[in-house]
């Protein structure tokens, strides 16, 4: 059982539960998807495999090289994307993606034109404002949805290396305005607004405004950080980079808001 395994097999079990349909559409945005090609991959230039099915073009992708190979003896071509790459390229073009399809895998599910095109919309980069606000105080935050926790910890697990560490805290600012504050603390400068992105696209797959929650930069020295970690939840960010693996063809064997339905 993979990751996409266990989340389809939890939004299958609760067709009603937005938050595990949204839970299983941001795991796949986020996984490594080997896509089936035509031929090896020429430079950045790739040739996705098309089949002509009843429900029309499908293209097919496999969160594994065993459930690929299933598709049979001869060498397979593919290249190993984020799934989220794979649907901003398919969005608007008609086609459908089968995922794991022939592998008998728990996952294995027809991803229809509109599933894509409305995930590209949730994984597109998110606009930013910038604000101005003085904290007045900080206080551990309560009632946290389980679905944000999630989220941050699966966002800032994939940022290996990018920051120290963020704090999440609730914030009454000098104005009156009472929220959350998400601190990142020691990020590289040239990571915070794509930290900042991956923060507000990881907020929006769990059903709640992006803007409900304010994303600052600090240094562990700064004042203000001072309070948020002695009020905050804390989120760590793995040490070192994560290895990219590089695509190479293999042999097998070795509501427009609301998640859609799928066949």
């Amino acid at each position: 059982m993979t990751p996409l395994d266990h989340a389809h097999a939890a939004m299958q079990a609760e067709p009603g539960d937005e938050a595990a349909a949204l839970r299983f559409y941001r795991l796949l945005a986020d996984t490594p998807l080997m896509l089936l090609l035509e031929r090896e991959p020429q430079d950045t230039r790739i040739d996705p495999r098309v089949f002509d099915l009843e429900a029309g073009p499908v293209l097919l992708a496999f969160d594994s090289a065993d459930r690929m190979a299933a598709l049979g003896d001869a060498p397979l071509a593919y290249a190993e994307l984020p799934g989220r790459v794979i649907v901003a390229q398919l969005a608007g073009q008609g086609v459908s993606l089968g995922l794991n399809f022939g592998s008998e895998a728990p996952s294995e599910i027809l991803l229809p034109p509109d599933a894509l095109d409305w995930l590209a919309e949730m994984v597109a980069t998110p606009p930013l404002q910038e604000l101005e606000a003085v904290p007045e105080s900080f206080f551990t935050p309560r009632n946290l949805p389980a679905a944000l926790t999630e989220a941050l910890n699966f966002t800032f697990g994939s940022a290996a290396g990018l920051a120290r560490a963020a704090y999440l805290a609730g914030v009454r600012y000098d104005d009156g305005r009472v929220g959350h504050i998400l601190a990142i603390l020691d990020a590289h400068p040239e990571a915070q607004v794509p930290l900042a992105q991956a923060v507000a696209q990881a907020i929006g797959f769990t059903g709640l405004d992006a803007a409900e929650i304010d994303v600052t930069f600090l240094t562990g020295t700064d004042q203000a950080a001072r309070g948020i970690v002695r009020s905050g939840i804390l989120f760590e960010f793995p040490p070192e980079p994560l290895e990219q693996p590089a695509a190479a063809p293999i042999a097998p064997g070795s509501d427009p808001d609301r998640p859609p339905r799928l066949r």
